[in-house]
């Protein structure tokens, strides 16, 4: 099978034949339809991310058909639909795992970085961490949210009841929740890069009541910001214009460092927290909201061979919306 391959940090990704891999008994081989393109992948490619396993397939946003299971697997049926995440296994009985917190478990394994992923034509995953997915998606749009949307909803669901809602960075994940934040009634402050009127259109175009730069303060004060910019220049500015008793959430797996910010801002039972991965019950509740909450993603579909100049537009802020490879055709028409 065809795969883009990471043979080490800092290099680009290499177009290779590999075999195709055999599933275990738990495991499920999926053919994949879409892999969505997330700044997870830079972060790991880029080093940000240490110790992934190399080489190393990536890709953790996965739109798949089963095309053959192990004798154990029982919850998907051969032909199905299913999508894969970046939680890719957790030890199952550690005390994060048995409180429901199995996104700290300490030996998780995640998909595109310590398990191969979906950058390739075929992707193993296991039976007991993909989804069924909703049919009103097709494949290339369903690919987001496995991550961008997921994560996402984690950190809507960590931000409370906030009524007037920041969201710093308006990428794949921020133009997703931005539109289950509108339908949950509450009001959207998008900050994008100084200057990026493209960006700050994009999301007027999905309900935010108001878009500027990251450097400018919204029209009144924020009673939670979400920052998806993995920029940590941005907390403090953050903090600056959250209301007291608000949350900063940073919900990214990777951001530069913090600077020194005065006590000032943090007071008044202010909280910064951030998120960590994702959960299977974080799944479950999203995959029933979308749907309901009418979310639609906007990408822009690129072959696999292609995957270094998606992975390249990202970084340098040319995608808007999601990028997504398609292996094979083009099969981006509803199922």
């Amino acid at each position: 099978m065809k795969a883009m391959i990471l043979d080490a940090q800092g290099q680009p990704l290499r177009l290779a034949e590999v075999p195709r891999p055999t599933p275990g008994a738990d495991q499920v081989l999926l053919e994949v339809r879409a892999c969505g393109v997330c700044r997870t992948d830079l972060h790991v490619m880029d080093g940000d991310l240490r110790q992934p396993r190399l080489p190393l397939v990536l890709g953790h946003e996965i739109v798949g058909v089963i095309v053959d299971k192990g004798a154990e697997v029982q919850r998907f049926a051969l032909g199905q639909r299913i999508g894969v995440p970046w939680l890719g296994r957790t030890c199952g009985h550690c005390r994060y795992c048995s409180s429901g917190a199995e996104n700290l478990c300490d030996a998780a394994e995640f998909t595109g970085y310590t398990l191969d992923g979906g950058y390739a034509e075929f992707a193993l995953a296991d039976q007991n961490y993909c989804f069924a997915l909703p049919d009103t998606y097709s494949d290339a749009e369903a690919a987001p949210l496995l991550c961008a949307g997921l994560i996402g909803y984690r950190s809507l669901v960590a931000a409370g009841d906030a009524r007037h809602l920041g969201i710093y960075g308006f990428g794949a994940a921020a133009h997703i929740i931005a539109q289950v934040a509108r339908w949950q009634g509450r009001e959207v402050f998008a900050f994008t890069k100084p200057g990026d009127v493209e960006g700050q259109a994009f999301a007027r175009q999905l309900g935010a009541a108001w878009a500027g730069g990251a450097d400018a303060a919204p029209p009144r004060e924020m009673d939670a910001a979400i920052l998806f910019a993995p920029v940590g220049d941005l907390v403090p500015q953050a903090l600056r214009h959250t209301a007291k008793g608000g949350t900063v959430v940073c919900a990214g797996i990777h951001m530069s460092n913090i600077p020194e910010f005065p006590y000032s801002l943090l007071w008044g039972e202010r909280c910064v927290r951030s998120i960590a991965n994702l959960t299977r019950r974080d799944g479950e509740e999203f995959f029933a909201v979308a749907p309901r909450a009418g979310v639609r993603t906007e990408v822009e579909c690129f072959p696999l061979e292609s995957a270094n100049e998606a992975l390249h537009r990202l970084r340098v802020g040319q995608i808007r919306g999601a990028a997504v490879l398609v292996a094979g055709q083009d099969r981006s028409q509803k199922l």
